[in-house]
């Protein structure tokens, strides 16, 4: 019976390519609005980034639902319930009912994700997690082997197992994430979620920087989300 299992660090991947025309398809939406169409700017001018800066002053967020972005996160049960609670996304997620973890070359085994305490913490609190997590995938695997289906298995599974999903919203809803889960402007966001949300918001702001100055702001001023900036996990492989 196997009762092998990985542990590793949560990430984004960025689906959609950033093609250098978000601005002007914005701007081209909200001149819609007042039939000015012809003022229309190239994208890369600084007066079509103006423009939709004034918007976001003005709260005429509507316009950002023009544009919109796909992110695969890998990351854990207990992070992925939080982000499903943004209701204007839509969602694909690995179906723990039907992934067969025993099968170890398409599902990869049984993959659960650090949390955001494991690297920092004692040699022994490490010890018995790991321990947990090796019982509970000799029960994965003990069930399974026994004849009982995915989802009847899935009973043993804990939050920290990983998942993937696939988030696509536009840039309105993107925004309202991104304050809630990285700025952390309702209060301390779970330290596992800024390990996911940061990372993307740093890059995001790096791709369309005027749609996400003034969260990227709040964040970087934030002193629990100053820590899980780092990009190194957060992938753009449309440059």
């Amino acid at each position: 019976m196997a009762n092998a299992h990985m542990i590793i660090d949560p990430h984004t991947d960025i689906l959609t390519p950033i093609k250098g025309n978000e601005y002007s398809l914005i701007e081209e939406a909200a001149r819609t609005c007042y039939k000015s169409e012809a003022a229309n700017h190239d994208n890369n001018s600084d007066i079509s980034k103006r423009f939709v800066k004034g918007l976001i002053k003005r709260g005429h967020e509507a316009m950002l639902e023009h544009s919109i972005l796909s992110v695969r996160f890998v990351t854990d049960r207990g992070v992925s319930h939080e982000i499903v609670r943004h209701r204007h996304f839509s969602f694909a997620q690995e179906s723990t009912r039907y992934v067969d973890y025993k099968d170890s070359g398409k599902a990869g085994g049984l993959i659960f994700i650090k949390p955001f305490w494991y690297d920092d913490t004692s040699f022994n609190d490490k010890k018995i997690f790991d321990e947990y997590l090796t019982s509970v995938s000799s029960t994965y695997y003990y069930l399974r082997d026994c004849g009982h289906t995915p989802q009847e298995c899935r009973a043993v599974l804990p939050n920290c197992t990983k998942t993937e999903i696939v988030v696509t919203g536009n840039y309105r809803e993107w925004r309202h994430f991104f304050k809630l889960r990285a700025a952390n402007s309702t209060g301390p966001a779970h330290p596992d979620m800024n390990r996911v949300a940061c990372p993307l918001l740093v890059m995001m702001h790096e791709l369309v920087p005027v749609v996400f100055d003034d969260i990227y702001e709040t964040m970087i001023n934030d002193k629990q989300a100053k820590k899980y900036m780092d990009t190194s996990n957060c992938f753009y492989n449309w440059r």
